[in-house]
This record gives C-alpha cells, sequence and structure tokens, in this order.
C-alpha cells in the first residue's frame, strides 16, 4: 500500500463510499502524476469563430484508454493493498469506466471484471477486452448492474471500484481540474459534463482545495436529465426511461456525489440530441478533433448560448474521444446540421 494512502486512511477511516478529503485529492495528484497523460490545454480558433471567445478545452481524450476516466481508475487501483489486488478488481461501466478499469488492473498486474450491458457500444465492449477485462453482460437499467455487479461480487470476492460513487475515483478525476488550474490560472468558469457525477464532483473539491473561485457548470443531455431534476427536487431523482447517444453520461448521478454538485454548481444546462450530434460533427470535421458525444455536450452548451459568459477564462472539459465511426451514432451526427451551418 503507498505510503500516501495509508495516511489518508488515518485521517479518514471508513469505507470510500464518501467525497474525498484534501489529504486524498493531494495523495492523488501526486500518484497520477507519472502515470496517467497530462492532458493538453488547447484554445481552438474554428471555436472561438462560433462562440464569439476564446474557450479552452481540457483534452482527455488523449488519454491512454481515450477517456478521463483513466484518473479515478488508476487512482483507485494504485491505492490497494496486495492482499486486495490478488483478489481483483470489478465494476459496472456503460464503457470508459471498464476500459480504464481493464488497463488500470492489467498495469497493477491484477484481474477486472466489468459488467456492461448488452446495449453497450460495441467498440467500448471491446476496448475492455483489449486492455484485459473479462465483460460480463447484464441488462440495460442501472438496477440490472447492480443486481449483476452484486453476483459477480459474491462469487469472486473482487474489489468493487465504482464509477463515481468512491472517494479514490473522485479524487482521480479531480486531477484534471487541478492540472487544468495549474496551467491556466485566470480561469473563472468552467463546462463539465455530468452522468454519475465524478467528474464534475472532482472538479468542484479540486477548486476547493486549491482555494480558487470557480463558477462550475454541468451540463447533461436532455433525454438524461435526472441532475437537473434531482437538483430542482432537493433529492436523487430517477428516470423511468434515459434515451441519448452520449452514453456515457446515462448512469444516475450518485449519492455520494450528488450533494457535492448540489452545493458546488453554479448552473446545470441541458442539450437535447440534435445539439449533441451536431457539436459531435462539428468537433471531427470543423476542429479536427476526435470526440464522443458525452464530451460534445460541453460544446453543445456553448454553441446553445447556455454558459453566461463571466469573469476570467472559460474552459471545459473534454471528456473522451471513443466515438464508434461503425455506429449509429457516428452515422446519425453525420447528418446533423452543424453549428454556423
Amino acid at each position: 500500500m503507498d505510503d500516501t494512502i495509508a495516511e489518508c486512511r488515518a485521517v479518514c477511516p471508513g469505507d470510500w463510499v464518501r467525497p474525498p478529503a484534501a489529504a486524498e485529492i493531494a495523495a492523488a495528484r501526486t500518484r497520477l502524476a507519472a502515470r496517467v497523460a497530462h492532458t493538453p490545454v488547447l484554445r481552438p480558433a474554428a471555436l472561438k469563430r462560433v462562440y464569439g471567445e476564446d474557450v479552452w478545452l481540457k483534452c482527455e481524450q488523449f488519454q491512454p484508454v481515450g477517456a478521463f476516466k483513466v484518473r479515478g481508475a488508476a487512482n483507485a487501483v494504485r491505492s490497494l493493498s496486495e492482499a486486495e489486488l490478488k483478489r481483483g478488481v470489478a465494476t459496472h461501466s456503460s464503457g470508459n469506466h471498464g476500459a480504464a478499469l481493464a488497463w488500470a488492473a492489467r498495469e497493477a498486474g491484477a484481474r477486472c471484471q466489468v459488467v456492461m450491458p448488452r446495449s453497450a457500444v460495441a467498440s467500448k465492449r471491446a476496448a475492455v477486452k483489449y486492455f484485459g477485462g473479462e465483460v460480463i453482460d447484464c441488462g440495460p437499467s442501472q438496477e440490472d448492474r447492480e443486481a449483476r455487479l452484486a453476483e459477480v461480487l459474491a462469487a469472486t470476492g473482487a474489489v468493487m471500484i465504482h464509477p463515481y460513487d468512491d472517494a479514490r475515483v473522485i479524487a482521480g478525476q479531480a486531477s484534471a481540474t487541478i492540472e487544468l488550474l495549474e496551467a491556466l490560472p485566470e480561469l473563472g468558469t468552467l463546462v463539465v459534463p455530468v452522468g454519475g457525477g465524478g467528474l464534475c464532483a472532482g472538479a468542484i473539491l479540486a477548486a476547493r482545495w486549491l482555494s480558487r473561485s470557480l463558477a462550475i457548470i454541468g451540463v447533461e443531455p436532455a433525454g438524461a436529465d435526472d441532475t437537473r431534476r434531482s437538483l430542482d427536487a432537493g433529492c436523487r431523482v430517477a428516470l423511468d426511461r434515459v434515451e441519448t447517444c452520449a452514453d456515457g453520461l446515462r448512469a444516475q448521478v450518485g449519492e455520494v456525489t450528488f450533494p457535492v454538485l448540489e452545493s458546488g454548481l453554479a448552473d446545470l444546462v441541458t442539450v437535447d440530441e440534435a445539439a449533441i450530434l451536431a457539436a459531435t460533427r462539428w468537433a471531427v470535421e470543423v476542429a479536427k478533433m476526435v470526440i464522443e458525444p458525452s464530451a460534445a455536450t460541453v460544446l453543445a452548451a456553448l454553441f446553445q448560448g447556455g454558459i453566461p459568459r463571466g469573469k476570467g477564462a472559460t474552459a471545459a472539459i473534454i471528456s473522451g474521444g471513443n466515438l464508434d465511426f461503425d455506429g449509429a451514432v457516428w452515422r446519425r451526427a453525420r447528418l446533423a446540421t452543424m453549428p454556423g451551418g
């Protein structure tokens, strides 16, 4: 076990189903420095032409598995003891977290099992296998995922690494915002996609850890707007039906992440499917960036004028680039009307 995580456990006893403490965020920042990519912060001229002013992009599509999820997965796996690593790790995922955990487990020499919906994007299922993970099928709902994962954990004794409701994972995701703030001290507004809420909660906690005043604006698909409804209701609200091409944002906001978002978001906006598809196409064809629909939500929010122009610089986190060019989503995106078109 890393000395840093031992210190964290002394400060923060108990299990991991909670937000990370400051010591854990600091430990994750140090631990990940040599294990994941320090992704670039770009200022595309093409984006300025559409939005009207400069916007900086933290490009997490350049991570080893093509998404920010590798930060939380790597931090969680590297926090395990030798005995825990021998048990292996398991999770449920629609794709990117599963691939990230498979990659992190392989790097640490551990077994990885990933419960995935049969309807998950084929290329993302293939990525989990490519990085050494074992794919275990389940139904499409959140309840299906959790029930199947419970069976796997009971049968194998594997260590569960939750996609977002885990202090180790959130602390790892916080490192993306820490890097961004270090690179862009004048940052005033940060736009972040929201699914389970791990990346956005990490952004909020990173800003607090650095004592930075930062307006963090979440973005989610209109067809998966449980966070918007939860914020309006003052408690977590589950949707009866989730329909969005942004497959990485279909998860319900977490019981750990929601209170962090509730206390720390400046705003949360929703974007419809047409806007997401148009932004995906624009990124590939105009900005020459391969990004997936979940990542394109932040561009869609900028294009539709949903992000207020506050003090300081504006930036967005591009969460991933695992776009399936053989899938129906890209075929639909190619027909979308691009911003300015």
